[in-house]
């Protein structure tokens, strides 16, 4: 395809002049050829997408926010000001500590300031974490060595808040999770570092934890009288706390120096790939109208608009009056604003080095979190630096999961690194992450509707990408099974171009009222494209 041609070209030349200027920013912070700071301490991700990482072991460990430690000489007025604030924007920090069996009693359910009991006796023990100080941290999670074992239970966590030092009541940890991740016989899913894991569950700014992990009872009676716990909890069970680390600067800084002189080597290979849609370190692609976005599509096929009829499908002559050899005006929708990485903050020094495609994008599987949705939008950079570094970190994907992420109010943001408008391969949909996309709406709906913007949003960007490669929302695909619990490996299953979850993997996700809403936005995304 010659876009992709193009595109490669336009990336190799703009992050060919972006590295001078990295490294000449950054040189002691990311010497490329040890792949280590200069702390003397590995970087994950440093590594090809089939080759281990060299920085990452079986488990999670506690981290700490590393200083940055450029040293290319002295900077002084506003070029220092620039890349110091840069540095500060940059490294978050992950606690992990190990869950242990709870002291005789704890099984028995305990009230909450509030007077809730929520966990039923079994006779089996409880692991978990005695309530403790912590440094500060805003996402939780559970995570379990290994990948193929699943948690057969119950995960709750009670958090204290910063600042006013009161304690949540307890709250249920998703459990259900391994249904988001890569493809089985996959390099990210054999990697040897990915690790079973809770889904993430957003608490807000917080130095103080409790958890307690309960086996599922299987409805029998234990010798003692309790109901007794079925399959045991998973080994290595570690409580995940996930610092998103500061906002990084606002856009439209006063600093008059260009963005790139700020950028790592990683920050301008994850932007060059959108070189051809906004300038490199970029914290937003820009929306377009129809008519723009549809003139670039065709520029991108060597086309002109004058050449092409007015009805039809892309691909196909007109019928009606056009000349043989015109093709119709592609469907698609107008080219929606994305928050880039660079504009939500991601740290590009944790994520695997290269980048994953797939050949095309067939369908659109749209997913919710399960983090809550006890966050505003202004939060929604943080929460989804705290996903990303959940989901490398702590469950060891090679990057966030998601190509796409929306909040409550709408706003799209950039995912898994590649390029917004390539068919980068995620992992979203165990079984069905080749040839489709995944958009993951922040936020719990399984009895809680999904914010209008949020449905909308989805609407747009899925009239836009499945534009690109000529799908129709309304219209049904067909996907080859990679291997789940509802489609066995190679079987050819007929799918909705949006579907949910839930249609390629027998799961909850996403919530049974995002899910009603998938038709309302099969209609309005085919209705963007001009359908």
């Amino acid at each position: 395809m010659r876009g992709h041609l193009a595109s490669s070209i336009a990336v190799t030349c703009a992050a060919a002049l972006a590295f001078p200027l990295a490294l000449a920013s950054d040189a002691a912070a990311t010497p490329l050829a040890s792949g280590r700071p200069a702390d003397g301490r590995p970087v994950a991700g440093w590594t090809t997408p089939d080759g281990p990482a060299s920085g990452r072991t079986a488990r999670a460990r506690p981290e700490t926010a590393r200083p940055s430690t450029t040293s290319a000489g002295p900077r002084t007025g506003a070029a220092a000001a620039l890349v110091a604030s840069a540095d500060r924007a940059v490294p978050g920090s992950t606690q992990s500590l190990p869950l242990t069996p709870l002291a005789p009693g704890a099984s028995q359910a305990t009230p909450t300031p509030s007077g809730d009991r929520t966990l039923a006796p079994v006779s089996a023990p409880v692991q978990g974490l005695a309530r403790r100080d912590v440094r500060h941290f805003s996402l939780v999670g559970v995570v379990w060595d290994n990948p193929d074992s699943e948690l057969h239970g119950r995960v709750q966590v009670r958090t204290r808040a910063t600042g006013t030092g009161t304690w949540s009541a307890w709250q249920d940890v998703d459990t259900h999770n391994h249904e988001h991740a890569a493809d089985p016989d996959t390099a990210e899913r054999t990697s040897g570092r990915v690790r079973g894991s809770t889904a993430p569950l957003w608490v807000g700014a917080s130095d103080g934890v409790e958890v307690r992990v309960q086996a599922e009872a299987d409805g029998r009676a234990g010798t003692d009288g309790r109901a007794a716990a079925g399959e045991p909890l998973p080994r290595g069970l570690h409580v995940e706390l996930v610092d998103p680390g500061a906002e990084p600067p606002p856009q439209g800084s006063e600093v008059d120096v260009p963005r790139a002189t700020a950028l790592t080597a990683e920050s301008a290979a994850s932007s060059a790939v959108n070189a051809d849609l906004a300038p490199l370190g970029a914290t937003e692609i820009p929306a377009l109208s129809q008519r723009q976005t549809r003139a670039d599509l065709l520029a991108t096929r060597g086309e002109g608009e004058e050449t092409t009829g007015t009805t039809g499908t892309a691909g196909t002559t007109d019928t009606a009056g056009s000349t043989a050899g015109q093709q119709a005006k592609p469907y698609i929708g107008a080219r929606p604003r994305i928050v880039t990485r660079r504009g939500w903050g991601a740290d590009e020094t944790i994520r695997e080095r290269n980048f994953s495609y797939t050949k095309t994008v067939k369908a659109a599987f749209v997913h919710h979190t399960a983090s809550g949705n006890n966050y505003r939008c202004a939060q929604a950079s943080s929460v989804i630096r705290s996903i990303y570094r959940y989901h490398v970190k702590s469950s060891g994907w090679r990057d966030i999961g998601y190509n796409f992420l929306v909040d409550k109010c709408g706003n799209i943001y950039e995912g898994r690194a590649g390029g917004v408008a390539k068919p980068v391969m995620g992992a979203h949909t165990l079984g069905f992450n080749t040839k489709s996309m995944g958009i993951a709406v922040l936020g719990s709906f399984g009895g809680i509707n999904p914010p209008a913007p949020a449905v909308k949003a989805v609407a747009r960007l899925t009239a836009w990408k499945l534009g690109l490669f000529g799908a129709n929302p309304q219209g049904k695909t067909y996907l080859t099974s990679g291997g789940g619990n509802l489609y066995r490996k190679g079987k050819n299953v007929r799918l909705n171009v949006i579907s949910g979850h839930r249609d390629g993997f027998a799961t909850e996700c996403p919530g049974g009222r995002l899910y009603a809403k998938l038709g309302s936005a099969r209609a309005t995304s085919a209705r963007y494209q001009g359908r």
